[in-house]
């Protein structure tokens, strides 16, 4: 992690934040739970606002990736979206978001009910690519996250080239869809 001395770096706590929302009837789906839809609205909100704090300006949803979802969410549950910046390239950035629920009215412990990691990309005004700053991760859970955040890109990388080829020689065999 040699960019974390770089110039112009944010630390992993400067863009942090915590988006809680209470689940209403309006929020559920066919089963009286509260729809998958809904949460993973809430987790690309917060998701946004890391992004745009973090790169100083608009970000974009470029991807989403892995959204688990562990324990359905009911109505009268107060939600936290809990998000930050794992990890930045040149205009890109990864951000982990932790989903949790607690009782609107009990006092007892929240619960982890999903959990995303998201892809943003900062634009500029006409929509182009634009730098990130390095994010520094400051505690040893940051650095953990930046090291598997590094992990997921090379696999998203791969993933993509791997179907491009497998495209192209399909095409090439003329067997395109």
């Amino acid at each position: 992690m040699t960019d974390q001395a770089a110039p112009g770096g944010k630390p992993t706590s400067a863009s942090r934040t915590t988006l809680s929302h209470i689940m209403t009837g309006n929020d559920t789906n066919l089963l009286g739970t509260v729809h998958g839809g809904v949460i993973m609205k809430l987790v690309d909100d917060a998701a946004g606002a890391v992004a745009g704090r973090h790169s100083g300006g608009p970000a974009v949803t470029a991807s989403m990736d892995e959204m688990v979802f562990l324990e359905p969410v009911r109505v009268g549950d107060l939600v936290h979206v809990r998000a930050q910046v794992n990890w930045t390239g040149r205009s890109s950035m990864e951000i982990g978001v932790r989903v949790l629920a607690e009782r609107w009215n009990e006092s007892t412990p929240a619960t982890r009910v999903g959990s995303a990691y998201l892809v943003f990309a900062a634009v500029d005004a006409d929509g182009r690519p634009r730098p990130v700053p390095p994010v520094i991760p400051e505690t040893e859970r940051d650095k953990r996250r930046y090291q598997e955040a590094q992990i997921r890109r090379t696999h998203r990388l791969a993933r993509r080239r791997a179907i491009l080829e497998l495209r192209e020689r399909r095409a090439a065999e003329g067997r395109e869809d």
